[in-house]
């Protein structure tokens, strides 16, 4: 699970960032208008959790743009105005939910929780390719209906596949939607080989119908036998 953190008072995005990713989400961060707006444009996120009182513009705005580029991001505004006009604004604009500071961080996370499964039940919680099934929610994967084991960034890189499944996808797109904002900047993917190395191993010792193939220079992309 992904999730962007539009916040630009410093301990409260580092107590969030150190949160969520204690409880194994992908998280990204983005401290102002600019970068949050560069942020929601380029990439999809399961949550949003966004400030709305931002260096350089106003949260309000980001969550208008992501409408606007009809995205099925869910969204939380997190922010320390507590009136009720502000609150009408937020969902009138199409936030799932809304949380005043301070709040309990495990509230939050209930949130969070929360307005990601009413998505899975709108959308796409379990995805079958093939002789395969994933099912999103419980990170169970199926062969034939029988188990596969996979590790947990095995697993996330055979969901996006299975969510680009008619797509070439680079080195770096895995990397950024799987290893959000952790992943190593010096242009190292070795992390990827050894990963996606192990998947196809194990996609064909339980003869899934299909395969992850490497595109010479371009990337990788899912494969019909």
């Amino acid at each position: 699970m992904k999730i962007l953190v539009v916040e630009d008072e410093p301990e409260m995005q580092k107590l969030l960032t150190q949160f969520l990713h204690d409880e194994n989400y992908v998280v990204e961060v983005a401290d102002n208008f600019l970068t949050g707006m560069d942020k929601i444009s380029a990439y999809d996120y399961d949550c949003i959790l966004l400030d709305i009182t931002l260096p350089g513009g106003s949260g309000l705005d980001l969550l208008r743009e992501l409408k606007s580029l009809e995205k099925a991001d869910s969204v939380i505004i997190i922010s320390a105005k507590d009136s009720i006009e502000d609150k009408v604004r937020g969902l009138d604009l199409g936030a799932d939910d809304y949380l005043t500071k301070p709040f309990h961080i495990t509230e939050l996370n209930a949130r969070i929780k929360s307005v990601i499964r009413r998505k899975k039940k709108d959308g796409k919680s379990l995805l079958i390719m093939e002789n395969v099934k994933i099912n999103i929610e419980e990170r169970l994967v199926l062969v034939d209906d029988k188990s596969m084991e996979l590790n947990r960034k095995e697993f996330d890189i055979l969901v996006f596949f299975g969510m680009n499944k008619s797509r070439i996808v680079s080195k770096s797109a895995i990397a950024e939607n799987i290893w959000g904002d952790y992943i190593d900047q010096a242009n190292d993917f070795d992390f990827i080989y050894s990963q996606i190395k192990n998947l196809r191993k194990k996609l064909r010792d339980h003869e899934a119908n299909f395969d992850i193939n490497a595109v010479y220079g371009m990337g990788y992309k899912l494969t019909v036998k």
